[in-house]
């Protein structure tokens, strides 16, 4: 079993930075792969990034590609989401997840472990 827990999202100006931080419980956590999902209102939840268990090899969604940056630090559980140079299309609730696959998957369905989210909001 993996918890997690999102934090750092808030409201910020277009242009602006945020980092969004996603803590897991479990001695496992160095052991999956990583990704962050959004959903905003009235839409599917949409692939984001995703890092592998050793953070070897990440993967971004067209639409962040640039812009956002997905690291990790197994010693801490935790897993991080750099987002600079926001625009208000990136406004959603933020959500991580993981799975036990030695890859990074980019579909909702294959992740097991979900954390409750975090907002970002961008104004324009």
């Amino acid at each position: 079993q993996v918890q997690l827990v999102e934090s750092g999202g808030g409201l910020v100006q277009a242009g602006g930075s945020l980092r969004l931080s996603c803590a897991a419980s479990g001695r496992t956590f160095s052991t999956y792969s990583m990704g962050w999902f959004r959903q905003a209102p009235g839409k599917e939840r949409e692939f984001v990034q995703a890092i592998t268990w050793n953070g070897g090899r990440t993967y971004y969604a067209d639409s962040v590609k640039g812009r956002f940056t997905i690291s990790r630090d197994n010693a801490k559980n935790t897993v991080y989401l750099q987002m600079n140079s926001l625009k208000p299309e990136d406004t959603a609730v933020y959500y991580c997840a993981a799975t036990p696959s030695t890859v990074a998957l980019t579909t909702t369905r294959d992740y097991d472990y979900w954390g409750q989210g975090t907002q970002v909001t961008v104004s324009s």
